[in-house]
C-alpha cells in the first residue's frame, strides 16, 4: 500500500468512528484540543498531520489503547537479554567489513 492509500484508510476510519460516537469535527477537535480543520485534515487523508494531532484526537476517541497493536514493544531474544545482562541497547554496531576482503595493515616502511 502506498503512503496515500493509508493516510486515507486511517481517516476513513477516524470519521466513522467519530460518527458511531454521534460527535461533530467542531465538538472532537474541541475534545482532543485540536483545531477543526487539523480533524477535517486527518479524514480526508489528503494531507499528513502531526504526529501528536493524531495522537491526541485518538485520546478524544477512545484508541490510544490500539497503538500498542501498531507499534509492539520490543522483545529482545532470550540469547541477547543473556549477552547484554539486563542492560538496554543503545546504539546499533553495524556492518563490519570482511577481513578477507579488506586490505591488510602493513608499516610503511616494509
Amino acid at each position: 500500500m502506498t503512503d496515500e492509500v493509508i493516510l486515507h484508510e486511517v481517516g476513513e476510519r477516524l470519521a466513522r468512528i467519530r460518527l458511531d460516537r454521534n460527535l461533530t469535527q467542531a465538538e472532537l477537535a474541541d475534545q482532543a484540543g485540536v483545531s477543526k480543520r487539523t480533524v477535517e485534515r486527518m479524514e480526508s487523508g489528503e494531507v499528513a498531520t502531526q504526529l501528536s494531532g493524531l495522537v491526541r484526537v485518538c485520546r478524544a476517541l477512545q484508541l490510544i489503547e490500539g497503538f500498542n497493536a501498531l507499534i509492539p514493544e520490543p522483545v529482545p531474544s532470550p540469547m541477547s537479554r543473556l549477552k547484554m545482562r539486563g542492560k538496554l541497547r543503545l546504539r546499533a554496531t553495524g556492518t563490519r567489513a570482511s577481513t578477507k576482503t579488506s586490505k591488510k595493515w602493513t608499516w610503511k616502511d616494509k
